[in-house]
Order: structure tokens, then C-alpha cells, then sequence
């Protein structure tokens, strides 16, 4: 057994202003007590003053197949199955060593996260979707998950059932990263995506939809999806979001991905930028969109579409939770985002994202207050994932 105290601390789903000494014992937590308790008799305690303890952050939504180059999708089918292992593998480590213990796959190619990364023995925790559902030649159908009418659409449910997935991920709506396709346009009917639906659940899997539009996120809501990833309601007249939508979002308890966060400096490459040009789309009215979902009562998770570009590096979640705060969010609620509710979203609500005993060893230590100074979580200092220890600074070299 060790010991892991902090002055102060988050545990997942509140402030603790006493910090908390947390006991591990092989891959799990044993004990949480006040960080002023004694630790049992012959236990080492690692003590390093003025910081702060919380779980391990939750990724939502990240591509492991995509390197973050300025055309990461696009190359992802040129690759070898040993080439992307070397990319996955690559990914999965930039995450740990910025905190994240735990990540969810929604951009599979042809089923190699889920073949062959979904039980690695060490590192992040991998939640996997298998290719996402889309429309024959619509957004990122390279990947393998193209489907059309609603016994395709089911027979691709149980598919990724079989396989292992945990969730479903379908693309209501065309892409931004995928020449071709109207991120504008709808991909799928209401009666497909409510097959689709039907279909996870019957084999306990939730379902999150990719969705632009605000066509495809009002035909989300209506199909019953467990959650939407981006949520960015385009129109041709640009970010429209009707009153009633984002209170239905919130009594409905649906929760939204906007996927934040960016390396700041840098501008995404050319061709997207005249991509987003062409759809009204900015960043800048990306963060004023969520703060409106916030404001109306919307549960938001991290999640950040790591890999897809340069700005969105594999490991930039830290980023996103201070996009969260600054777009109004309580520094307790934007941690919330990336720890406990995040784990909850991924169904690993009672395996991982908080600080409790008997869930996975998964901490994150950072140098200062970082439940008054979400910057904090810039600067990791010690990272521990089922159990083992884990040097951020050694991974980043």
C-alpha cells in the first residue's frame, strides 16, 4: 500500500478544501480520508506541498488512428496495421502524460482500436466505438462504417456489439474534415437513427451522434441519442439556437460534446480554414454557442477530437477544461466535465473518474490550486493509471 496526499483536491465531483490523502493498493483506490488524517502505520506517503490531487482526466471524444498531422484523416487508410498501432500507441501516451487516464474512441478505422488496443494491459483506459456509422461516401465512411436504411443500420449495431464496442457512434450529419460531405446537411432520416437507437439499447450500448447542424441535432434529440458530439446548430444564416432547444437539451439530461479545446497560437491548416469559411463556422462563435448551452442548463462533457488536426494534438484536454471555465462553467463544474460526469458519458462511472474506494487507481497530481486556478492542470506533475505510476515529463520527452 501508498499513499498520495495533496493540500488541495477534487475528487471527481466537488471541491475538498481539507485536500485528501488517498491510499492505493495494486490497481485500486482503498481509502480517502482527509488530508490531515495519518496514514496507516509503515505506509509511504507521497506529500509534495501547494499542490493539488483529483482523478485522472476523461477524454470523451478522440481519434486514436489519427496522428494530428494537417491531414490526419485523410491518411489514416494509407497506414499498415503495424503503422497505425505505432500511431495509436503514440496517442495513447501523449493523453497519459497530460493527465488522462481514460479515453473514448469515436473514430475507429476498420475496427483497430477495438481489435487490438481496447485491453491493453497498461496505460489510458480505451472506451471504443468501432467505425462510425455514416452514410455511404458521407463523413469519414473511410473508416469503413457506411450503412444505408434501417436493417443495414441495425446489422452495423450488432456488428460493433459483437466486436466489443461500449458505444455507438453514428454521423448524423456530414463534416468539416471530409471534402465532399455538407457539414450542413443530414445524413440520416429520424426512422434510421431511431433504428439505430433501438438497436443499442437491445444490446445495452448507448448511442452519441456526431451533429453539425442544427437539422441533425433537432433529428438527434427526436431519435432519442444518448448524447451529441459537437452540437454546433449551423444553418445557412450561421449558429442558430432556437429557445426551447437548448431547455429540452437540459430537462432531457442530454449531454453535449462540444469538443473544445485547442493548442492556442496556432490556426487550423489552410483547406479547413476555407472549409469553415464556406459554413459561417469560427471558434470564436464555437465558444459563444457553448456558453449559451451552458447558460440554458445543458450538461457538457470534455472532449476534445484529439488527432484531427494540429491545433488538437492527442493530450490537449487540459486546454478544453479552461475553454469550459471561460466559457462560463465553475472551475468545480468544468472539472466535473473532464472527471466524474466524463466517466459517467463513457459508462465508466463506476470504474474510474473519481476519487472513491474501490474504483481504479486513476490520480493526476499538478503543481498549485487547481480548484481556483484551472490553469493548473497545465502542469502535471505526477500521473498514476491502474495503479501504476507514471513520470508526465518522461512520456513528453
Amino acid at each position: 500500500m501508498r499513499g498520495y496526499r495533496a493540500d488541495h483536491a477534487f475528487d471527481g465531483e466537488r471541491v475538498r478544501p481539507e485536500g485528501l490523502l488517498v491510499l492505493v493498493e495494486g490497481e485500486r483506490i482503498v481509502g480517502v480520508e482527509p488530508a490531515a488524517s495519518a496514514a496507516p502505520a509503515g505506509v509511504e506517503v507521497r506529500h509534495v506541498p501547494g499542490t493539488t490531487l483529483l482523478p485522472g482526466l476523461v477524454d470523451t471524444h478522440v481519434h486514436l488512428c489519427a496522428d494530428a498531422g494537417p491531414r490526419a484523416l485523410d491518411t489514416i487508410p494509407d497506414r499498415s496495421p503495424d503503422e497505425l498501432d505505432a500511431v495509436v500507441g503514440a496517442a495513447l501516451d501523449r493523453h497519459l502524460a497530460a493527465g488522462v487516464t481514460a479515453v473514448r474512441d469515436l473514430g475507429d478505422h476498420r475496427f483497430a482500436v477495438l481489435d487490438r488496443h481496447r485491453q491493453r494491459p497498461a496505460g489510458p483506459t480505451v472506451v471504443g466505438a468501432g467505425p462510425p456509422i455514416t452514410s455511404p461516401a458521407g463523413h469519414c465512411a473511410s473508416m469503413g462504417g457506411a450503412a444505408r436504411g434501417e436493417e443495414a443500420l441495425r446489422r452495423a449495431v450488432r456488428d460493433r456489439a459483437d466486436r466489443g464496442a461500449a458505444v455507438v457512434k453514428i454521423m448524423t450529419s456530414g463534416g468539416l474534415l471530409t471534402p465532399g460531405t455538407d457539414p450542413l446537411a443530414c445524413q440520416f432520416e429520424v426512422a434510421e437513427l431511431r433504428a439505430v437507437v433501438d438497436e443499442a439499447h437491445r444490446h445495452g450500448l448507448p448511442v452519441t451522434g456526431h451533429a453539425h447542424p442544427l437539422a441533425a441535432v433537432q433529428r438527434s434529440m427526436d431519435a432519442g441519442l444518448d448524447g451529441i458530439e459537437h452540437g454546433s446548430c449551423l444553418t445557412a444564416d450561421g449558429v442558430r439556437r432556437p429557445p426551447g432547444l437548448a431547455a429540452r437539451l437540459a430537462a432531457d439530461g442530454t449531454p453535449v460534446c462540444p469538443t473544445l479545446g485547442r493548442l492556442p497560437g496556432l490556426l487550423p491548416p489552410p483547406h479547413v480554414l476555407a472549409r469553415m469559411a464556406e459554413v459561417g463556422v469560427s471558434y470564436e462563435r464555437q465558444l459563444e454557442h457553448v456558453a449559451g448551452l451552458h447558460a440554458a442548463g445543458v450538461a457538457l462533457l470534455a472532449g476534445t477530437d484529439a488527432g484531427v488536426g494540429p491545433v488538437k494534438p492527442h493530450g490537449v484536454l487540459p486546454h478544453a477544461v479552461v475553454e469550459l471555465v471561460g466559457c462560463g462553467l465553475t472551475v468545480a463544474d468544468a472539472l466535473a466535465a473532464a472527471t466524474g460526469r466524463a466517466a459517467r458519458a463513457c459508462g465508466l462511472g463506476e470504474r474510474t473518474g473519481r476519487l472513491a474506494a474501490g474504483l481504479q487507481a486513476d490520480l493526476l497530481l499538478v503543481d498549485g490550486d487547481a480548484t481556483a486556478d484551472v490553469t493548473r492542470l497545465l502542469r502535471p506533475r505526477a500521473v498514476v493509471c491502474r495503479g501504476r505510476d507514471v513520470d508526465p515529463a518522461a512520456l513528453r520527452g
